[in-house]
């Protein structure tokens, strides 16, 4: 190993320096002047020879190079040096180029000096690709389905599904021919497979939001199959979904078995959705006992809200409850990891409250309110659900309920809860047990006295006690000023008490703190119509409508306007709408018959008076209308039967026996008119407009009774005459007050009879209508979603309405009836 080791020698360790001014003469530029060779050299084309190497022998005189550390060599000219590869002295000369680097013949000849070669100019174009290759062609092919799949995720996304399935067609086309292609150019092996399991899995996804299952479950099937395609078998999942849409739950279950079967172990979380999943689908398939188990194992290795609420659910179903009880506490249990605190500056670095502000309604922060919101939904759903049926009452089963949430996280539910349990009592009927509770809610945070206030304030208001409800409504509105309920509340007392001009100041404040209040809304549409300022009246109605597309009331109500403005053909048009909402409304099918009435559309007004009357046979003027079309069609024995039916409804009103018993006479049934004659003078023997047609029908048939009703006839007429001869007499006295009877023989006494019938009846009818002007009332409070609702909802505003066509016995009298009746 030490035979390549070489020591520096002695002799030189004294002068370590030696030689660093020797120098080859050669290199010494000072006397090239006065070297006569050198200058022949220049002037002849002697320096333009290549040099010759290892033929010439040196002619300049050398000198010893000393190096550094002492060692002497000797340089030869460049024209003795000796040749490339020689040995001299025992040493074999390196080998080295021809021609050194940067000179040519051309810089010999007497060029420029260019080492670069820059003279030569740029550099050639690059060669131009050609389009027509097939490489190319399959390259730009491959873009153009990279962009089809592109376009048609975005059209999806944009909601725009049937151009998403053409695009993703299209793209399914343009790959199967890139594929072949391919296959003609390059080997099987080179085709892309990522993009065709792209193309496969967006034309399987469009078909299936597309509700096309049967091509969407071919197209999985493909990519399934496919074994060059790796975890393909997760989409499994996928076909389990299209199954359970189509309400296939074995298939569907067997398909997310399959799918966990391909998930690994390690990926925990989509194991559980796809255990999720099959616990929705025991359930629609009612097998709660496997759904139960699925949720379990969820709860026991990820507890989650959805696997908890459902847990909850399953042992509803199957009544168990002290699994209820165990299901519940585990659905309180889950943990929601949020933490409020960040929210919550704790000191006063004014950059660090500017950060405090500006994460406090960011995206997280409204993922969070999401989820805390969905918490509390699931877990007061479920305490509703179960309260009534855990223990013997429902009031000990919301105890308990209230008791589990105020020792978990969620202790602000346990104030809804109590406020469910008002509502409960409210539905059962146990008004008193309601307000009590509610009235113990008063003495807690404003956020709850708010609420409890408005509830009490709704119920005075449908009780009738406007005070109390007044009175609550302040309490609400002085709890909460920014409870929009408990504003609107406030503005339907003042509505009651008449003062219109401040109900509409309540409900303008309830719409500038939640413009989403659609009572508050449609009661101020309600006020502008008392107001008369039917045009504000309509805005309201119209923005409310664009609200609530399909509601009922704002329909009639924008009708009703239209019909106040005397626009009777847009108010045909708003009810044909209401109808097409609520084909079966007896009181809007007779409004539309009484429109086209007055617009002289017959035939159009009978086909809706008689669907009206067809889902209400009971409403007086629609069955008086209808009887009075067929005698104006003179079908007597269709009319027959609405008077009938009139008469059983008023008995005590002769006007539809004599109705009835002229049909008979002017069909020409003359014994069922006279028997009818006769049954109703027995019912009504002071009735004169009843004997004088027996005393006509008895002299036409020639019967002897005609004599015995004349006599009666004529004592009834004096006594008439000397009732108004009294009344006459006592007129000053009485102020003419008295002495209209119903029956009377004098024309002038029949229409005071038939005016006061028809007021008898628009006021009986007005009386019938339920709470035909008052507002819509506003009873729930949003913020806890808990307050008593309505079950049946607003009512509709229905405006005063009488028959068009009035029927009195004299519109069927043949002629006058005069002295021919029979001789004195």
């Amino acid at each position: 190993m030490m035979q390549n080791v070489h020591l520096a020698p002695e002799t030189d360790e004294d002068d370590l320096y030696s030689g660093y001014n020797d120098y080859n003469p050669i290199y010494d530029i000072e006397e090239l002047e006065n070297d006569a060779a050198f200058q022949q050299a220049v002037r002849t084309s002697h320096g333009r020879r290549p040099p010759i190497t290892a033929k010439i022998s040196s002619t300049a005189v050398t000198r010893p190079i000393a190096t550094g550390y002492g060692s002497k060599t000797s340089l030869a000219s460049s024209i003795g040096r000796p040749m490339t590869g020689a040995i001299q002295d025992g040493v074999t000369r390196p080998m080295t180029a021809v021609r050194a680097a940067g000179f040519t013949k051309a810089a010999l000849r007497g060029s420029a000096f260019d080492p670069l070669g820059q003279s030569r100019g740029p550099a050639p174009p690059l060669e131009a690709k050609k389009k027509d290759s097939p490489e190319e062609k399959i390259k730009q092919l491959e873009k153009e389905v990279n962009e089809l799949v592109e376009e048609s995720c975005i059209a999806s996304s944009c909601g725009d599904l049937k151009l998403a399935l053409e695009k993703a067609k299209d793209a399914g086309r343009k790959e199967r021919v890139l594929v072949r292609q391919r296959e003609q150019v390059t080997t099987p092996e080179n085709i892309n497979l990522d993009l065709t399991y792209s193309v496969l899995f967006n034309l399987a996804s469009q078909y299936s939001v597309n509700e096309m299952y049967a091509e969407a479950l071919n197209t999985y099937q493909v990519i399934v199959k496919n074994k060059m395609f790796s975890n393909a078998g997760i989409l499994k999942m996928n076909m389990g979904n299209i199954y359970l849409k189509q309400r296939n739950y074995s298939k569907a279950i067997k398909f997310y078995r399959m799918a966990l079967d391909q998930v690994p172990s390690v990926n925990k979380q989509m194991r559980i959705k796809i255990m999720q999943n099959i616990g929705v689908t025991f359930i629609q398939a009612g097998q709660y006992s496997d759904a139960i188990n699925s949720y379990e194992h969820i709860m026991s290795m990820a507890p989650n809200l959805k696997a908890g609420y459902n847990l909850t659910i399953c042992y509803f179903a199957v009544g168990d409850r002290e699994k209820m009880k165990k299901a519940f506490q585990k659905l309180i249990a889950v943990p929601l990891e949020i933490d409020e605190d960040k929210y919550i500056s704790p000191s006063d670095d004014p950059h660090t409250n500017l950060v405090t502000e500006a994460i406090k309604n960011d995206h997280l922060r409204q993922m969070e309110c999401e989820r805390k919101a969905m918490a509390e939904k699931y877990i007061m759903t479920s305490a509703k659900l179960i309260a009534p049926v855990i223990e013997t009452s429902f009031a000990a089963g919301y105890d308990w309920c209230v008791e589990v949430v105020k020792a978990s996280q969620y202790v602000e539910l346990a104030n809804d809860l109590e406020i469910n349990k008002a509502v409960t009592y409210l539905r059962q009927k146990d008004y008193n047990q309601a307000v009590e509770i509610l009235k113990m809610l008063e003495k807690k945070d404003n956020r709850v006295k708010s609420a409890a206030a408005t509830n009490l304030s709704a119920l005075y208001y449908m009780g009738k006690d406007f005070a109390q409800a007044s009175s609550y409504a302040d309490i609400a509105v002085n709890s909460d000023r920014y409870n929009p309920a408990a504003l609107t509340n406030k503005g339907n007392t003042v509505f009651a008490n008449g003062d219109y001009e401040k109900a509409a100041e309540f409900y303008k404040e309830a719409l500038r703190n939640d413009s989403s209040c659609t009572e508050a809304l449609y009661n101020i549409g309600l006020t502008y119509e008392k107001l008369n300022r039917l045009d504000e009246a309509l805005d309201c109605f119209l923005k409310l409508h664009a609200i609530l597309r399909n509601s009922a009331e704002v329909l009639y109500q924008i009708a009703n306007i239209y019909e106040l403005m005397e626009n009777p053909s847009q108010a045909i048009e708003w009810l044909m709408q209401v109808v097409s909402v609520v084909p079966t409304d007896p009181q809007v099918l007779s409004k539309l018959g009484e429109l086209y009435d007055h617009e002289g559309d017959k035939s159009q007004a009978f086909q809706y008076y008689y669907e009206s009357y067809r889902y209400f046979p009971c409403n007086i003027e629609v069955i008086e209308w209808l009887g009075a079309y067929y005698i104006d069609t003179q079908f007597w024995e269709k009319a027959i039967q609405y008077f009938e039916r009139a008469s059983l409804m008023q008995p005590t009103q002769v006007k539809w026996q004599l109705m009835v018993a002229s049909c008979f006479r002017r069909s020409g049934n003359y014994q069922k008119a006279l028997d009818t004659y006769k049954d109703t003078h027995r019912k009504f023997p002071e009735n004169v407009e009843c004997l004088r047609f027996l005393v006509r029908l008895c002299t036409d048939l020639g019967l002897k009774d005609a004599q015995e009703y004349a006599r009666k006839l004529k004592r009834l007429e004096k006594m008439k005459e000397i009732r108004e001869q009294r009344i006459k007499s006592g007129r000053d006295g009485s102020g003419g007050s008295c002495g209209k009877r119903e029956g009377s023989a004098s024309g002038d006494s029949g229409q005071n009879y038939s005016a006061s019938s028809k007021g008898e009846r628009l006021s009986a009818r007005l009386r019938a209508l339920p709470g035909t002007n008052e507002p819509y009332e506003s009873s729930s409070n949003k913020e806890i979603d808990a307050s008593y609702v309505d079950p049946l909802g607003p009512q509709i505003e229905r405006p005063k309405t009488a028959a068009k066509k009035r029927i009195d016995e004299d519109d069927f009298a043949d002629e006058e009836l005069g002295d021919d009746l029979l001789p004195e």
